[in-house]
């Protein structure tokens, strides 16, 4: 579960990987969030804005919902762009 797992936080070329593969406005679609208490639907379609030093991706749901991504916790797909690219 999201809040029982501990805390592994990524070295500095794990972040830059990160922060390349999902850049500010990159889309992506939802699987499933490992969240028990109030996950965002699954299929629901965002954008990240940011990722974080802990190497969680901030999004922006199309549903207004803000809750992050945890890589290798939570299961989503990035939507390519119409160029295929990331999406954004």
């Amino acid at each position: 579960m999201r809040w029982m797992t501990a805390m592994q936080f990524p070295n500095e070329r794990e972040l830059k990987s990160l922060r390349e593969r999902y850049p500010a406005g990159t889309l992506i679609r939802l699987i499933h969030m490992n969240d028990p208490f109030a996950p965002v639907p699954s299929g629901t379609i965002g954008e990240v804005t940011m990722v974080d030093d802990a190497g969680n991706l901030h999004m922006r749901w199309q549903n207004g919902r803000s809750l992050s991504l945890i890589k290798g916790v939570d299961d989503f797909t990035v939507i390519p762009d119409r160029n295929g690219g990331s999406g954004k």
